[in-house]
């Protein structure tokens, strides 16, 4: 079987078998927890609230006993805010039209709840070993479910697609961004040894650099991202009440072709929107829980409310994405177009080829953060199988994978990530059911400590039962 046809078949896999289960399985669980906790999401506004008071109070950096809440979020951010905010929108809207986006905000919505019970989970089964706080899926499978096996099996595949594969893809990502701005002659080979080696000062300094790190790119990033958006936007203000209309009518509407042979049908523009939305907020995929499972925190539940924080940002600059596009006209304009070409021509229409640059720069920085993002969620799986003895392999091997993905075409590995996806909420999604009752135990307390006359915040002590 030629890399073609291997290709032609993975895609064929994950299209029409691991695409629809996936979705069904997040979203299930989505609306599973949202009922159950009734509507967790509504704390919204009240965990912003809360983590903001906690900056104030400038609470002590990473060390040996964890991170802060807001070095947590910006970690578990760092891996939600990537190439997929881009890339993956454009997708979304080229496949589904508008109406995707619609969909993109329901699985958001919908997945913030599962989000809030993976944090909770790592919260109440994390461990210290080895002098590190540990957390993640496979602690809670393993305390809590007392499934050695299931922990096990999420630990070796999410290694494998997240902690290899992931930074691969965003390795090339960064790559290709650059040498699309800039096509010199061995352009690509010289981006990837510089990416090694920043990435290399970065997890050598273990944990607490990478919690610094995280915690001033990402808000860099974030802004940036959104004030070129804003821009943008602003430029095109007559435009927008009719794009809010299209994307509405759409959502509920077929929406007939404008130069093919065939339009987009409704089940098409959910199942993208739905599909993009909950792979690129990653609620239920089990990364990001391990980042809020060492947060320094009172209550397992204060937790999880800052994880609602995570989607709500992600889902902003997915938006962000969305209406640039939408505004631009370029689904109409250059409809050969796909991935971040959609993006580039879009933002291309008024800053002209600083268009480009700006999205290389984008990527690059979306990206960047997404390796650091899935490289301290990797370790924490290294650590389970392996221990402290795992680790430096494990760091000379992520920085051999970051140099030989920029010097290679990956297009195979984007495939091969979707369809390992499956290997890892599959059991994620079992833990989650499985141990709900101790997420609706920390709701209770919650819920408590909210009533109790005169309170604000959470960080005040609860009772251990309700």
């Amino acid at each position: 079987m030629t890399q073609h046809e291997l290709l032609s078949f993975v895609s064929s896999i994950n299209q029409n078998f691991i695409g629809p289960v996936l979705s069904t399985l997040l979203l299930c669980t989505g609306i599973y927890y949202t009922i159950r906790l009734g509507f967790i999401q509504r704390y919204l506004k009240h965990a912003i609230v809360s983590l903001i008071r906690r900056n104030k109070k400038n609470e002590k950096a990473s060390d040996s006993d964890g991170m802060t809440p807001f070095q947590a979020l910006t970690t578990a951010i760092a891996s939600q805010v990537g190439t997929g905010n881009i890339v993956g929108v454009s997708t979304a809207l080229v496949a589904g039209g508008p109406g995707a986006l619609f969909w993109m905000w329901v699985s958001a919505i919908i997945g913030m709840s599962t989000n809030f019970a993976e944090a909770v989970l790592g919260q109440l089964y994390k461990t210290q070993k080895e002098g590190h706080i540990l957390g993640g899926p496979a602690y809670y499978m393993r305390n809590g479910m007392k499934s050695k096996l299931l922990a096990g099996i999420f630990s070796v595949f999410f290694i494998i697609a997240l902690g290899m594969i992931a930074i691969m893809l965003q390795s090339n990502s960064i790559t290709d961004a650059v040498y699309n701005v800039m096509p010199l002659p061995n352009l690509k080979i010289y981006v990837g040894i510089f990416l090694a080696i920043i990435v290399g000062s970065v997890l050598t300094g273990g944990i607490s650099r990478i919690a610094s790190i995280a915690e001033r790119i990402v808000p860099f990033m974030a802004s940036i991202f959104i004030i070129g958006c804003l821009i943008f936007i602003g430029a095109h203000i007559k435009l927008l009440p009719g794009v809010i209309s299209d994307i509405f009518y759409y959502a509920f509407t077929p929406r007939a072709s404008t130069g093919g042979v065939i339009g987009i049908t409704l089940i098409t523009t959910i199942r993208y929107g739905v599909n993009r939305g909950l792979t690129s907020n990653e609620a239920g995929l089990g990364s990001t829980p391990h980042a809020h499972a060492i947060a320094k925190v009172k209550n397992p539940y204060d937790q999880g409310l800052v994880a609602l924080i995570g989607i709500a940002v992600d889902l902003l600059i997915c938006t962000f994405t969305a209406l640039v596009i939408l505004l631009s006209g370029v689904l109409e304009s250059h409809p050969e177009a796909a991935g971040v070409a959609v993006s580039q021509h879009a933002f291309n229409s008024y800053f002209g080829n600083m268009g480009n640059i700006f999205i290389a720069v984008a990527l690059f920085l979306f990206a960047f953060s997404t390796i650091i993002g899935c490289y301290f969620f990797g370790v924490q799986n290294v650590r389970y199988l392996f221990g402290e003895k795992g680790v430096w392999p494990y760091n000379i091997l992520v920085l051999g994978l970051i140099l030989l993905a920029s010097m290679t075409h990956v297009t195979l590995l984007w495939e091969i990530s979707d369809t390992f996806n499956l290997f890892i909420v599959t059991p994620n999604v079992i833990a989650l059911i499985f141990l709900s009752p101790q997420v609706v135990k920390e709701v209770k307390k919650l819920k408590y400590s909210l009533s109790k006359k005169g309170q604000t915040d959470t960080l005040d002590e609860t009772p251990e039962e309700i």
